[in-house]
């Protein structure tokens, strides 16, 4: 009898860990990890940039602490929806014409929980600037 009890308490335990958010009841604070889909605009000018042009980051997964970061550098961004950021470019983000890298980035969360994950980085997309 004590065996089988055992067993019950372990199954679920197991089950549990290493489960990915959304099967894991435990994961309730944990943040998903950003998908990143297009660029809107996906080609500026760089006399664009140099009057402050609005990037609108398209994708899934977002939330206000998601991050965006372009070609190396950490900017903060404004979640309109769990499905866009974003953020004015100007010269101090990009200094002139080129491929501009932009990915997404959300800082870990509440990531106590036995087989949680939380935030991650976004794929890449590449920004044109003329």
């Amino acid at each position: 009898m004590l065996s089988r009890l055992w067993l019950v308490a372990l199954v679920p335990l197991t089950l549990l860990a290493g489960c990915n958010n959304t099967l894991n009841p435990l994961c309730g604070s944990a943040r998903p990890a950003p998908l990143i889909a297009s660029l809107s605009p996906s080609t500026v000018t760089f006399a664009d940039v140099q009057n402050g042009v609005m990037l609108s980051v398209n994708g899934s997964q977002f939330v206000p602490a998601s991050e965006l970061v372009i070609n190396g550098k950490t900017l903060a961004a404004s979640a309109t929806s769990d499905k866009q950021l974003q953020v004015m470019l100007t010269t101090s983000v990009i200094s002139g014409p080129g491929k501009v890298n932009v990915k997404v980035v959300t800082p870990s969360g509440g990531t106590s929980d036995v087989g949680c994950s939380s935030g991650g980085t976004s794929s890449v997309l590449a920004l044109t600037v003329k």
